[in-house]
C-alpha cells in the first residue's frame, strides 16, 4: 500500500491545506498578510501545531481566526497568561488559537489551532511588517521564508522540536501576490521563483503588481528583488498616530522613519586601510556539505566557502593580521593566534583551507566565538570578524548576547548560506557589532557578496556618530532606535523617532548625522515635512515599536530584568507587536457548542531545504525530529522508491515506532548523514566528482601576497596559452614578474569584467605593486599583452 500525499501514523491527513500570501511594498517597507486555511477531515477533534519561520526583524502585528462567519481577533498578552488562557479554553471544550515567538530565536513562531471539531474549517490570518534589506546591486530584497531547517541544539539545551519533511513533499499549497508602490519608478522586479509578467498600474511606473506563476512548488524560500530608479535618495516619512490612542503615547503620536545613505568624500574613500585583524570563522558542520542549489549538485556550500576564502586571502592588504577558525561540534584554528599577512602565512593558510570539509559534526558556534573574544586585540589593528554559516543553530539569542557583550572590540560581517538560514542569527550578529549581514541563496554566488563586505571592512573607520534633530517649538523628539554604531558607503541607515507635541501642517524638521571619517569631521543633513503621509496605516509605528522592543530584549543588566520585561510587555501590548515575553491569544467564546472527546495533536510539517537537493536521500533532516515517523514507500519519477517521514499525532519513543536505529542520539549533522546513507544503501554514498576549477579562481590562486604574479607554466595555462607563447611575447628588458602581472590584469579586464566585484581588490593590490616597480616600457607591455591575449585593454582602464 502506498501513502497518498503526507499522512500521520494513523494514515490521517494533515489539516493545513493552503497558505495565501499577499505582499504590499511601499518604498522599502513591506506588509505581509498570510492566510492559513485548515480543515479537520478526521472524525475526532484535533489540535494542529505548526512551527514556521518569519524574518527575524519583522514586527508581527495582527493575528485573527475565522470559523464559518465568525471572526475572532487575537489580543497580545503576557506569554504565560496567554498559555494559561489557551489551555483553559481547550479544557473547557472551546476553540482557541495561540501564536508564540520562540524563546530561543525570534525568527521561529509556533501556531496552535486548538479544538478544531470534526468537519470544521478555520482560516488563520497573520500579518507582519518588515524593512527590506539593500543588496549589493541596490535591489531591495524581500524573502518569504518557506524553509525552516532543523536547528542544531547544543548538548544540554532545549529548543523547538520541529516536524520536518523534504520541501518537495509538503502537503499544502502556496499562492503569493505582491503590489509595489514608491515615489520613484519601479525599474524591475526579479525572483528566484517563476513569476507572471510584471503589471504596471500607471504610466510613470511607480506602482506595479506581480504574482507567482502557476505550478509553483513549495520547495524554497520565495525571494523578490525590487529595483527603483534613484535608489540611494534619502527619505523621511512621517506617519500619523492612531486616532483612538492617547496623545503622548507611541501609538497616539506621529512617528518618523528616516532612511539615510551617507555620502563620503571620494578623496577619503579612495584610500583603503592597510590595518586590521581579519578573523574568518567557517561553519564545517555536516549540513555545509549540501549543494548550494538543486541545479548545482557538484557545488557544495563548503566548496563555495573554500573558493571565497581564496579570494579573501588574496585580497588582504600587506601589513594586516589574519586567522581562520572553523567549527562544528568542536572548533579548530589554523594559527594559535592571528599572524601578520605575508607570503608564507598566506600559503600555509591556503594549503589548510584546501582540505577543509564539512566534517566537524554539529553547529556549535558559541564556543569558537568565546575563543576568538578571549584573544587580545592587536593595537592599531581593529578586529573584523567574518562568519560563514548555514545558520542552523538553536541557541540564537545566547550567541547574539555574546556578540553584543564584545561589540566594542570588533565588527562582525555575517553570511547566511542556503535556504533556511536563520535571519535572526545572521542579522543579529551584524547588527549588534556594527557590521553587515548578507544572505546567499538559490543561484547567488557567494564571492561578490563577501567581497563587498571586505570592501566595507577596509573602508576608513567611521567614529563619533551622533544624530541631532531640529523641530519647531512645541515639538520634541523621542528616539526609538538604538545609537548608530556603523556607517558604510552606499548602505542605508534607518532611524525611528516619536514626535511629541503639536505643529502646523506646513512645519518642517531636519535630522543631521554627524561623524568622523578618517579623522575628518563630516555630516549629512535631511530636511522633511512634518505633515503625515497618507495611507501608510500603522506600519512605521509598528516597526518603531519592534525596534525598541528588540533593543530592550537584548539588554543584559541582570538587576533590571523584571523592570525590562515589564516595559517590553507594556510596549508589546500597547503597539500590538509580538515579543519574546508576549503571545497572541484568541478564544472563540461565542460558540454555542463545546467540543467533546479526546483532543488529538497534529504537527504540521515544515519544509527543509536539503531533501530536494539530494534525490534518493530525502529524509535526512527529518531524522533529527523527535516526532518523525516512517511511512510507506513512495515512488520517484525515475521509478526508484524511497521511504519518507511524516508527523505522528503523539510523541512515542523510537523503540515504540519499531526503529532498528535511532538517529536522535547523534550529536552531529554528519553522523546523521552517514547513518542514513548506510541504512538506505548499505554503504556510504560516494561524493560526486569535483568539476574543473573555475578559470578565474585558477588565475587568482597563483597571485602572490604582495600582489604580483610569477611567470611560470601554471600562469600560462590559466591564461589559455603555452609557456613558449607567453615567454616569447615578453618585451625585452621587462622583469618577468612585471610581465606576468600585466598579463593577469589584462586577462581580468578583458575576459572577467562580469565578475569585477570578485577580483577588484586583488587587482588594486597588483596595481600598487606595479607602481612600486617603476617599470619602464609599460605601454609596450600592454601592446604585447593585448596582442597575445586577443584583448584591447588600455592602461587607463586598469588605472596605471
Amino acid at each position: 500500500m502506498h501513502c497518498c500525499g503526507l499522512i500521520t501514523k494513523e494514515k490521517e491527513p494533515v489539516p493545513l491545506k493552503s497558505i495565501d500570501v499577499e505582499l504590499q511594498v511601499k518604498d522599502h517597507v513591506a506588509t505581509v498578510v498570510s492566510t492559513m486555511n485548515y480543515e479537520n477531515k478526521e472524525d475526532k477533534p484535533i489540535e494542529a501545531v505548526f512551527i514556521f519561520p518569519i524574518p527575524g526583524d519583522a514586527a508581527v502585528c495582527h493575528f485573527s481566526a475565522r470559523i464559518g462567519q465568525t471572526e475572532i481577533v487575537a489580543e497580545v498578552k503576557e506569554k504565560q497568561k496567554a498559555r494559561d488562557e489557551y489551555d483553559d479554553a481547550l479544557s473547557s471544550g472551546q476553540q482557541a488559537f495561540l501564536l508564540e515567538e520562540s524563546e530561543q530565536s525570534p525568527d521561529i513562531f509556533t501556531l496552535s489551532v486548538g479544538s478544531l471539531p470534526p468537519g470544521e474549517s478555520a482560516s488563520i490570518r497573520l500579518e507582519y511588517v518588515t524593512e527590506l534589506s539593500v543588496e549589493a546591486d541596490d535591489g531591495l530584497r524581500f524573502c518569504l521564508p518557506a524553509v525552516l531547517n532543523p536547528r542544531y541544539q547544543p548538548q544540554g539545551s532545549t529548543g523547538v522540536q520541529l516536524t520536518s519533511v523534504p520541501a518537495s513533499l509538503v502537503p499544502y499549497s502556496l499562492s503569493f501576490s505582491a503590489r509595489v508602490s514608491s515615489p520613484r519608478p519601479v525599474s524591475k522586479i526579479e525572483s528566484n521563483c517563476s513569476l507572471d509578467p510584471v503589471q504596471y498600474l500607471n504610466t510613470d511606473q511607480t506602482q506595479a503588481t506581480v504574482k507567482l506563476a502557476a505550478g509553483h512548488k513549495f520547495d524554497r524560500d520565495v525571494e523578490l528583488l525590487i529595483y527603483y530608479k534613484d535608489a540611494h535618495r534619502p527619505t523621511a516619512v512621517v506617519e500619523a498616530g492612531q486616532s483612538s490612542a492617547e496623545a503622548g503615547t507611541l501609538m497616539g503620536d506621529p512617528v518618523v522613519m528616516v532612511s539615510l545613505y551617507p555620502e563620503f568624500p571620494q578623496s577619503v574613500m579612495s584610500s583603503m586601510t592597510t590595518h586590521g585583524e581579519f578573523v574568518f570563522l567557517l561553519d564545517r558542520s555536516g549540513s555545509m556539505d549540501c549543494p548550494t542549489h538543486v541545479k548545482k549538485q557538484q557545488e557544495t556550500r563548503i566548496s563555495s566557502a573554500r573558493d571565497t576564502l581564496l579570494l579573501l586571502l588574496k585580497s588582504l592588504p600587506m601589513g594586516c593580521y589574519f586567522n581562520i577558525c572553523s567549527f562544528g561540534s568542536t572548533y579548530e584554528h589554523i594559527f594559535p593566534k592571528s599572524v601578520e599577512y605575508s607570503e608564507t602565512s598566506m600559503d600555509e593558510a591556503l594549503k589548510k583551507v584546501e582540505h577543509m570539509g564539512a566534517d566537524l559534526g554539529g553547529t556549535e558556534i558559541l564556543e569558537p566565538l568565546k575563543h576568538i573574544y578571549r584573544q587580545l586585540c592587536i593595537p592599531n589593528h581593529p578586529r573584523q570578524l567574518f562568519v560563514f554559516t548555514d545558520g542552523e543553530v538553536g541557541n540564537t539569542k545566547e550567541v547574539i548576547d555574546l556578540v553584543k557583550k564584545n561589540a566594542d572590540s570588533h565588527r562582525c560581517f555575517s553570511f547566511g548560506i542556503g535556504e533556511g538560514a536563520s535571519t535572526a542569527l545572521i542579522n543579529g550578529l551584524a547588527k549588534e557589532s556594527g557590521g553587515h549581514a548578507q544572505f546567499i541563496t538559490g543561484t547567488d554566488r557567494m564571492q561578490p557578496k563577501v567581497m563587498q563586505s571586505l570592501r566595507f571592512a577596509l573602508q576608513p573607520a567611521v567614529g563619533d556618530i551622533s544624530v541631532a534633530w531640529t523641530v519647531p517649538l512645541g515639538v520634541s523628539v523621542v528616539d526609538m532606535s538604538p545609537p548608530i554604531t556603523s556607517l558604510f558607503k552606499d548602505q542605508r541607515s534607518l532611524i525611528y523617532a516619536q514626535l511629541v507635541g503639536q505643529s502646523s501642517e506646513a512645519a518642517e524638521g531636519s535630522v543631521t548625522v554627524k561623524y568622523s571619517l578618517a579623522g575628518h569631521p563630516s555630516q549629512n543633513e535631511l530636511r522633511f515635512s512634518l505633515k503625515p503621509t497618507e495611507d501608510t496605516g500603522l506600519a512605521i509605528h509598528r516597526l518603531a515599536a519592534r525596534t525598541l522592543i528588540r533593543s530592550l530584549e537584548v539588554e543584559n543588566e541582570l538587576e533590571n530584568q523584571d523592570k525590562r520585561k515589564k516595559k517590553v510587555v507594556e510596549l508589546s501590548v500597547q503597539s500590538g507587536v509580538s515579543s519574546s515575553f508576549t503571545s497572541f491569544i484568541a478564544v472563540n467564546k461565542n460558540s454555542g457548542n463545546t467540543t467533546e472527546g479526546p483532543l488529538l495533536r497534529r504537527d504540521i510539517p515544515t519544509p527543509f531545504a536539503y531533501g530536494a537537493a539530494f534525490p534518493g536521500v530525502p529524509m535526512m533532516c527529518c531524522a533529527m525530529s523527535r516526532s518523525a515517523v516512517l511511512c510507506d514507500s513512495e515512488e520517484l519519477d525515475d521509478g526508484e522508491s524511497y521511504d519518507y517521514y511524516a508527523p505522528p499525532p503523539m510523541e512515542p519513543s523510537f523503540e515504540q515506532l519499531g526503529y532498528k536505529n535511532s538517529y536522535i542520539g547523534m550529536s552531529s549533522d554528519s553522523e546523521v548523514y552517514d547513518a542514513l546513507d548506510e541504512d538506505t544503501y548499505g554503504e556510504p554514498v560516494q561524493p560526486p566528482k569535483q568539476p574543473p576549477r573555475d578559470p578565474l579562481l585558477q588565475l587568482v590562486s597563483l597571485q602572490k601576497a604582495s600582489g604580483c604574479w610569477l611567470l611560470d607554466p601554471a600562469l600560462a595555462t590559466a591564461l589559455g596559452k603555452t609557456s613558449e607563447e607567453v615567454e616569447k611575447s615578453k618585451p625585452a628588458q621587462i622583469k618577468e614578474e612585471v610581465w606576468a602581472t600585466i598579463l593577469a590584469l589584462i586577462w581580468l579586464h578583458g575576459f572577467k569584467m562580469d565578475a569585477k566585484e570578485e577580483w577588484e581588490l586583488l587587482a588594486a593590490k597588483a596595481m600598487l605593486w606595479l607602481s612600486a616597480q617603476n617599470a619602464s616600457s609599460v605601454t609596450e607591455c600592454f601592446e604585447a599583452g593585448n596582442s597575445l591575449l586577443g584583448c584591447s585593454v588600455q592602461e587607463a582602464t586598469i588605472g596605471l
